[in-house]
Order: C-alpha cells, then sequence, then structure tokens
C-alpha cells in the first residue's frame, strides 16, 4: 500500500526501489517521532482530536519508538521512508484513530521539520565536539611553556615563533568554525510544521504553538518557502566543509612533522597504524584520512548546491538528496575530530628538534633589519643590507655572524640578535608571536572558550526543559535547542 493509491495504481517495482529513502533516513525516527507527538498535540488543539483520540496516537508513537529502540520493528518492503513506516505501524496499532495522524500535515512539511530537529541537534554535538579538540590545543599549548619552532610561509622557514602560538593558531581557526555552527543553528531555528504540501491548511492549526512545542524559535512566514528551502542544509555542509579543512591543515602539519625529514613530533601508536610490508613504518594515517576525507565534505557542499539552483517552488522530490550529503558529512567530520582530538592529546612533541630548527641565524634576519630600523635607516635601506648579507653567507660559506660583526651599520651590537632563543622574544606586538603577546593571547583565549562552552550548553540544555503552549506545560520534544535567544519569541526569520 502507498500513501497515494487513492489516486495512481501500483507503482512499479523498479520506481519504488529508485525512490526509496528508507536505508539512509531511518535516522530521523526519534526526530519524526517528535514531530509526530506536537502535531497530534496541535491536532487537539484545532479541535480537529479529543483527548481520548490523542491518547490514543500518543500510546501508538511511544510503543512505535519502543518497538524502534528494540529493534522489533518489522520493517516492510512498501515503505518508502521512515515516516511511511512510522504513520503505517501506528495506523496498525491504533486502527481508524491511527489514520488520523496525518491530518492537516504533508511530508513536506513533516520531512522539512524533522531534518531540522535533526540537524540543529547534530550542529551542536559537533560544536561540543569541536570545543573538545580546542581543549587539547590550549592544554599542550600551555604545556609547552617557552618552546619555540621555525614560523613558516611557503613550506620555507621565516621566523621563530612560540610552539603555543603556532598550537592557539589552530585553535582560534576552530573557534570560528563553533562561531558559524551556532549561528546556522540560530537560522534554521524555524518550523515549517503546518506549511502542509505548500500552502498550510483550511484547519485551525496553529503554527506558532507546534513550534514552541517543538522548541522552535519560531514558525515559518511562507508556506511554499517553509516546504523548499534547505538553506540550512547548505549551509550547515559549508560550516562542516570548512571545518574539515582546518582539520585537513593540522593533519598535514602532523603528517610532515611526523616524518624523518621534520621530527618535530611522535604519534602514539594507538593513532597510528603500520604498514603491511614494511616493517619499520608508522604511518600517519588518522591525519592523512582528516586531510583526504575533507575532499569529499567539499563535494557534498557542491553537489548540494547544484540540486538546489534549477529547483522551481515549492517542494520538488529533488530535496532527498539533501539527506545522504549531510548525514555523511555529519559522520565524518564527527569522527575526524575524535580521533584528532585523541591523536593531538597523546602526541610526543620534540621541542628540542624544534628549537633546534628554529636557531638558525637567517631566522633573525628580519630583526636585523628592525634593529636598523630603529637606528634611523629607511625599512627597504634595511632590508636590502641583510638580505645582500644573507646572499653573501650562503654563497661564500661565511656565517652569517661573522659578515653582521664586519658591516659598518651592524657591527657587535647587533650580534646579540643571532644567538638561539633571542628572536622569538621581541615579538612583542599584539597578537603576536613572542611570550608578551602570547600569554595575553592564552588568556583570552581560555575566556572565549568559556564562552563558547556556556552558548553550546545552554543550546543543548534548551530543550530539556519545559515549555508552555496554550498554558499547559508540554514535555520536552527533543534533546538540543537553538543556539540564543531561547525564551523570546522570535517571528519574522523566515524559514
Amino acid at each position: 500500500m502507498t500513501l497515494w493509491e487513492g489516486r495512481l495504481g501500483g507503482t512499479a517495482d523498479e520506481v519504488m526501489a529508485f525512490t526509496v529513502s528508507l536505508p539512509f533516513d531511518r535516522r530521523l525516527a526519534a526526530d519524526d517521532l517528535t514531530g509526530s507527538r506536537a502535531h497530534v498535540r496541535g491536532l487537539r488543539r484545532a479541535g480537529v482530536l479529543d483527548d481520548d483520540e490523542v491518547a490514543t496516537l500518543l500510546a501508538a508513537l511511544d510503543r512505535v519508538e519502543e518497538e524502534l529502540a528494540s529493534g522489533t520493528f518489522a520493517f516492510r518492503t512498501e515503505d518508502e521512508d521512515i515516516h511511511t513506516a512510522v504513520e503505517r505501524r501506528v495506523t496498525e496499532i491504533a486502527a481508524d484513530v491511527g489514520a488520523k495522524l496525518h491530518t492537516g500535515r504533508s511530508r513536506n512539511d513533516q520531512v522539512a521539520t524533522d531534518l531540522r530537529l535533526y540537524t540543529r541537534r547534530e550542529l551542536l554535538l559537533v560544536a561540543q565536539r569541536v570545543l573538545g579538540l580546542q581543549e587539547v590545543l590550549r592544554h599542550r599549548a600551555e604545556e609547552a611553556g617557552d618552546a619555540y619552532l621555525p614560523g613558516y610561509t611557503h613550506l620555507q622557514r621565516a621566523q621563530p615563533v612560540l610552539f603555543s602560538h603556532h598550537l592557539l593558531a589552530h585553535a582560534w581557526a576552530l573557534a570560528r568554525d563553533v562561531d558559524r555552527l551556532m549561528h546556522t543553528v540560530v537560522r534554521l531555528d524555524v518550523s515549517p510544521l503546518g506549511a502542509g504540501a505548500l500552502a498550510g491548511s483550511s484547519l485551525a492549526l496553529d503554527p506558532d504553538a507546534v513550534a514552541a512545542d517543538l522548541g522552535f524559535a519560531g514558525r515559518f512566514e511562507n508556506s511554499l518557502d517553509a516546504v523548499s528551502d534547505r538553506d540550512f542544509v547548505a549551509e550547515a555542509l559549508f560550516d562542516l566543509a570548512l571545518l574539515g579543512v582546518h582539520l585537513s591543515r593540522i593533519g598535514e602539519e602532523l603528517v610532515l612533522w611526523s616524518s624523518e625529514e621534520f621530527g618535530f613530533v611522535t604519534l602514539d601508536d594507538a593513532y597510528a597504524t603500520g604498514s603491511s610490508m614494511l616493517p619499520q613504518k608508522k604511518n600517519p594515517d588518522v591525519a592523512e584520512l582528516a586531510r583526504g576525507k575533507t575532499g569529499r565534505l567539499i563535494g557534498h557542499l557542491a553537489g548540494m548546491l547544484a540540486t538546489l539552483k534549477g529547483l522551481p517552488l515549492a517542494y520538488n522530490r529533488d530535496l532527498q538528496e539533501d539527506k545522504e550529503p549531510l548525514f555523511d558529512s555529519v559522520d565524518q567530520v564527527s569522527r575526524a575530530l575524535v580521533a584528532m582530538t585523541g591523536m593531538l592529546a597523546t602526541a610526543q612533541f620534540d621541542t628540542e628538534r624544534m628549537r633546534t630548527a628554529a636557531d638558525g641565524a637567517p631566522g633573525a634576519a628580519v630583526d636585523l633589519a628592525e634593529w636598523l630600523v630603529e637606528r634611523g635607516v629607511p625599512f627597504r635601506q634595511a632590508h636590502s643590507i641583510v638580505g645582500s648579507l644573507v646572499r653573501d653567507s650562503l654563497q661564500r660559506g661565511v656565517p652569517l655572524a661573522e659578515l653582521v660583526q664586519a658591516h659598518p651599520a651592524l657591527g657587535t651590537d647587533a650580534l646579540g640578535l643571532l644567538e638561539p632563543g633571542v628572536a622569538v622574544t621581541r615579538r612583542t606586538s599584539p597578537g603576536g608571536a613572542g611570550p608578551g603577546p602570547v600569554a595575553v593571547q592564552t588568556e583570552r583565549f581560555g575566556h572565549r572558550m568559556e564562552l563558547d562552552r556556556e552558548r553550546v550548553a545552554h543550546a543543548l540544555d534548551a530543550a530539556s526543559s519545559p515549555r508552555t503552549v496554550g498554558g499547559a506545560e508540554v514535555p520536552p520534544s527533543g534533546s538540543a535547542g537553538p543556539a540564543s535567544g531561547r525564551g523570546q519569541k522570535r517571528r519574522g526569520t523566515g524559514s
């Protein structure tokens, strides 16, 4: 039996095989049950259902939940998607009352609601995992003390920087990821339920009350937009792809640093793999996969945008293609975050090797130039003087220190700049890589993390609190809420 058997005859098996989404949208089961319970309560407020019917339907939905949790739920070949399967089973349990479950609702607004509930929750959980990785980076930065390493541009040694500064650079990039995730959650925090297939309903539905019941900050303003909008999926995919890019960058450095050529880090055995042929190998596969899977995340975003770009209003079946890329992106990023958090927490950094690499005299070249600037030499002239000395040192094989000491504009007074560890201490400008600014930065980053933890915790806890709908308290309908603004009715946000 299909949901449209009253209008059409039997559907060909090959059509069902092509259009079925149950194998992947089964993970929306909990969200579908949440949305269905809110819809049932909404139908009671609209006078469509009486108290006994509501009790019967809610009991049937509870039983479906138990069967799904225990693995005893019997799916059938005609179950096109999880929404069909749930409604079919509710009707089996509650008979004619079960047939009233879908009153005033379309799969169009139902699916959009389920997907928003899922995306809201999962993005918040991803943000929580990002915070876990940031905490490890912060801990390792504090642990690094005064250790320093070469800072690179073009993968060429440029200037020495504190190791803590380098680690915090990644942590700050991840902070932007948290911010993006939270803002996406705010924008998607709109209930589409009540939009119907595309034009609403002639029944006395109250989408505002249903939105409050579901813990959304507001309801849709335009029913056509409500059922066709997948901006939130595209935004989520972008957030996850860019987060993946940041993880890939960390992974790339760990691949380089764990090589014998760099030798800056030794990975814990638990977070490395071996070779099937070469007994001596210890491979940074976690870092490589974090790098490699990012191409997959970028592909999901590009594919979603291509799917959306040619769709007329309102709902089109093309939108079924929103779920697999979203589910996969959430899965891959979540796994990468957990694995890389463990890898960085257990890695052993060779700070002596880092110091040795950073202590080459050319790394202080800009300090020599700035020393001349402090004595009135125009920067371009100072740059030329030092650049010539570096070139002469390399071509003639003469230590740079000898050439500096012999130069009339530099001399013995400038030699101290070439001593190991001196150059990194001269970075004093705000946000720079020296001890003073890094101490300030570390404090500021700790404060930022406290604020972000509060934001994420508030959002995750919001749906755990009972809400009031029409003067009556209703149970929480999910495990996550929006990033901010709960408690204020937010209208006019669109969907």
